[in-house]
């Protein structure tokens, strides 16, 4: 791999978008991932991390035997620096990523974290370098689904699934990744018929690496006919035009814009700092919600003493705003699950 030091980055092509006036937008989102073996992912930190802060990139990279995965973001050629370097390691030489902009900053620190589990499934021996579902193309995701024989099934977490899913898709109802495997023992929609014969499954998510897992859980399984949406719900929604979509709402995704829409241009939806999950609908109208402090959904889950930092936090934010200082004690960033993650 070349050092980070001396690293330039080449000039790359954009992706072309239907919604031309993206590129417009000075901050660039770059969301990937990789399931590959990185025997050294430890000694990776440091360098990345100091290429990103030398690049003045933020975000979250998550590193781990299994891969890498991350959401990152700044100046379009910061970030395009950060992707070559990573590309000129022959082990992520194909790594890919999804772009989108924004007129805001979507992070507000970076952070290089070294996990067990690039995403946490939790079941040993799921590894989708081994077996993993059959990918399919956005523009052939809706044949797929419109298929009565096929049992689509979201992947994601229920506050996510709550602001928008793909038509006739199981919502799990699952708190995190984690649990999907135990649902899927008790699900009525997955079980074989009366001769044995288990069903087709297609699975999505955010931007592709849960499904990875969650299709290389099923195969192993024995679930044969296992589908996953390639590129995940980002993929879909960069390229496929509403008129055509079966898509409904918006997507969440872990960073500052909250949630995204067709062409991937920042959705409406508001976070909560207490919980850090979408506002639902009507929250900000409700005696429960705080700004900066709590929502309906988590009011009662924290004391009054958190409560008062969370009010501290959001005084100092607001203070540091009225001075054109920046103050990223406010937000605590979304969390990070995926990139689009997801």
């Amino acid at each position: 791999m070349v050092s980070p030091c001396n690293f330039r980055a080449r000039a790359r092509k954009k992706p072309r978008f239907y919604n031309t006036g993206m590129p417009n937008r000075p901050f660039l989102t770059a969301a990937f991932y990789k399931f590959v073996e990185l025997a050294d992912f430890e000694t990776r930190k440091e360098p990345l991390l100091a290429l990103c802060e030398q690049r003045n990139v933020k975000g979250t990279i998550l590193l781990a035997r299994e891969g890498i995965n991350s959401t990152i973001a700044g100046a379009p050629d910061d970030v395009h620096a950060v992707l070559a370097y990573l590309r000129s390691d022959p082990l992520l030489a194909d790594l890919q990523h999804k772009e989108s902009f924004a007129e805001t900053a979507p992070f507000y620190r970076m952070k290089v974290r070294l996990k067990q589990e690039i995403v946490t499934m939790g079941v040993p021996g799921t590894d989708p370098t081994l077996i993993v579902g059959t990918y399919v193309k956005p523009e052939d995701w809706n044949a797929l689904i419109a298929d009565p024989d096929v049992v689509v099934v979201d992947t994601r977490n229920d506050y996510e699934v709550a602001i928008g899913t793909f038509r006739g898709a199981i919502d799990p109802h699952i708190r995190t990744f984690s649990e999907l495997p135990a649902w899927t023992e008790k699900a009525e929609a997955l079980r074989p018929d009366a001769n044995g014969k288990k069903p087709k499954v297609a699975m999505f998510c955010t931007g592709g690496i849960r499904c990875e897992k969650s299709t290389a859980f099923m195969r192993a399984q024995g679930y044969d006919e296992v589908y996953h949406l390639e590129g995940g719900i980002l993929k879909y929604l960069e390229t496929v035009a509403p008129e055509q979509s079966l898509w409904d709402g918006t997507c969440f995704v872990f960073d500052e814009r909250v949630s995204v829409d067709h062409g991937l241009t920042p959705g409406t939806h508001k976070l909560c700092r207490g919980c850090r999950m979408p506002l639902e609908e009507g929250a900000m109208e409700s005696p429960l919600f705080e700004l900066g402090v709590s929502c309906p959904r988590c009011h009662a889950s924290t004391s009054e003493v958190q409560k008062n930092r969370a009010r501290e936090r959001q005084r100092q934010w607001e203070l540091a705003k009225a001075r054109g200082k920046a103050h990223i004690g406010e937000p605590t960033p979304p969390r990070t699950t995926e990139a689009g993650t997801a």
